[in-house]
């Protein structure tokens, strides 16, 4: 069964190339991005680790820890690393989980849980499933989850825009709209009212944007609160 958003993230311990793990208390009281890959040596996936290691401290500074996942052994993780640096000039630069035996993949519903035997003689089309994004906040809790297939290399500058947008709806009463990007407007949440907003953030400059909302036949004026997030 695949993991929903604000599900617990399942606990695990593991062999990763810089040790072994408890997960939860690997984590800590960061935020933390699990990303994973269905077979050493991939291509895609390559060029995806490398680009990784190149954007890590985006995410240090945004205290967020990241971690890999392949359905391949440690060793095989190490021998990958060199050859991520050799063709996309970074080695990997956080830990990479070795899952030999489908554990974590088949407890993180990425593998159906019944599957049986370990990752020997498995090709990278049998685990095309093993190709997710998870971002876990502090509370240990699934706060985002994006799948992708095996032909398209994943966006990792979305990935950061995504947990600056979390980190900052998890600390204010506030939404952000399309697009949004570090430093744009965002939406006060409806349940704050103008005058609690006003003393909340005094600092800032409220604008009202007039929208409408279909009651029935009515069409009756909303307004959308707006205020700049830098």
């Amino acid at each position: 069964m695949s993991l929903q958003l604000g599900d617990l993230a399942p606990d695990f311990e593991a062999e990763t190339t810089e040790g072994r793990i408890r997960f939860h208390e690997w984590m800590g009281s960061a935020w933390v991005v699990l990303f994973s890959h269905p077979k050493d040596f991939t291509p895609v996936c390559t060029t995806e680790l490398g680009y990784m290691a190149r954007l890590k401290p985006e995410f240090d500074k945004r205290t967020v820890k990241v971690i890999g996942l392949s359905v391949d052994p440690v060793e095989n993780h190490r021998r990958w690393s060199s050859d991520i640096e050799e063709t996309q000039r970074f080695a990997p630069n956080y830990p990479m989980i070795g899952d030999t035996d489908l554990k974590v993949s088949k407890a993180w519903g990425m593998l159906p849980a019944t599957l049986e035997g370990s990752c020997d003689g498995r090709t990278a089309a049998d685990n095309q499933t093993v190709r997710n994004v998870f971002v876990i906040g502090p509370d240990k809790k699934i706060k985002l989850v994006i799948v992708y297939p095996m032909t398209t290399g994943r966006n990792f500058d979305e990935v950061l825009r995504v947990i600056d947008s979390l980190q900052l709806t998890a600390k204010h009463k506030v939404a952000t709209p399309v697009n949004w990007k570090q430093g744009d407007d965002v939406i006060i949440a409806g349940s704050v009212s103008d005058e609690d907003a006003k003393k909340v953030y005094p600092q800032v400059i409220f604008t009202a944007e007039q929208h409408t909302r279909r009651n029935g036949s009515d069409m009756t004026p909303r307004s959308s609160r707006r205020f700049q997030s830098r």
